[in-house]
């Protein structure tokens, strides 16, 4: 089975779905590397996006299609300024050209290079296909599968072995939530403390301090935002923020500060 760490699965990562959003955006950032690893990334002369099943039918309101752009930009999810995003794509909009990994300029068009299919692919309910064309006239093409968490697999599941090996060092390996019981009651340790122990075979204790209080971080901001943003949430189901309402309520008449 594939080993993955805490921070495979506790992660920093744009929203708002990480199936939907998260995942789609590191799909364009995978096919972008497969394709400079094949040597035909400077080949390209145009893209086209072909998104399936859940990702289609949900798609609009997870802005799956803005992630699979900025994805195909060059981007990274975790440190794009959600802020700027906005603005990259109503200048994609208005100029009709994609900066390929930010550095090759191809036209491209929302309503005609993202296509929303209602077929769902056999592997996953979230299936993605890049397909490129280049200047020679071949075709490229490759399908990712978002199965949540950020998570992105293809069919071939390369990358599984290559996993396993480096997780080998683990002093508990666990597949199931029974061995990791048995775990913990044959060393007396809690849940926690025999994850740390797994984590400490991958980095040092500084590291793994470091990146739980860049997690904790953006918490934190993300509540005080909720916190003090009214109004309606994006994505077009006019769904109202309810973060505002119930901080307000609890506060109620008490002195507060930033």
């Amino acid at each position: 089975m594939e080993s993955i760490s805490v921070f495979d699965m506790l992660k920093i990562g744009v929203g708002p779905s990480s199936s939907h959003t998260l995942g789609p955006w590191r799909a364009a950032n995978l096919w972008i590397k497969r394709l400079q690893r094949l040597e035909q990334f400077t080949g390209i002369a145009s893209v086209r996006v072909q998104l399936y099943g859940s990702l289609s039918l949900t798609g609009k309101g997870h802005a799956t299609d803005i992630a699979v752009v900025m994805g195909l930009m060059g981007t990274d999810p975790v440190t794009y300024p959600i802020e700027n995003i906005q603005t990259e794509i109503d200048k994609l909009k208005e100029t009709g050209i994609l900066l390929l990994n930010s550095e090759k300029k191809i036209p491209f068009s929302f309503k005609e290079d993202i296509k929303f299919n209602r077929k769902f692919l056999e592997f996953h309910p979230n299936g993605i296909t890049f397909e490129a064309t280049l200047r020679n006239g071949a075709k490229r093409s490759a399908t990712y599968y978002s199965i949540g968490g950020g998570f992105v697999v293809q069919k071939e599941r390369n990358r599984a072995k290559r996993q396993k090996e480096k997780f080998s060092s683990f002093p508990y390996p666990t597949e199931n939530a029974a061995q990791i019981l048995e775990f913990c009651t044959q060393n007396n340790l809690s849940v926690s403390e025999m994850v740390y122990k797994n984590e400490l075979s991958l980095r040092d204790p500084e590291r793994i301090d470091e990146k739980l209080k860049a997690i904790w971080e953006v918490m934190l901001d993300s509540m005080y935002v909720g916190c003090h943003t009214e109004g309606i949430l994006p994505g077009g189901l006019n769904v109202r923020r309810r973060a505002y309402d119930t901080h307000e309520k609890l506060k109620g008449d008490t002195p507060y500060t930033n």
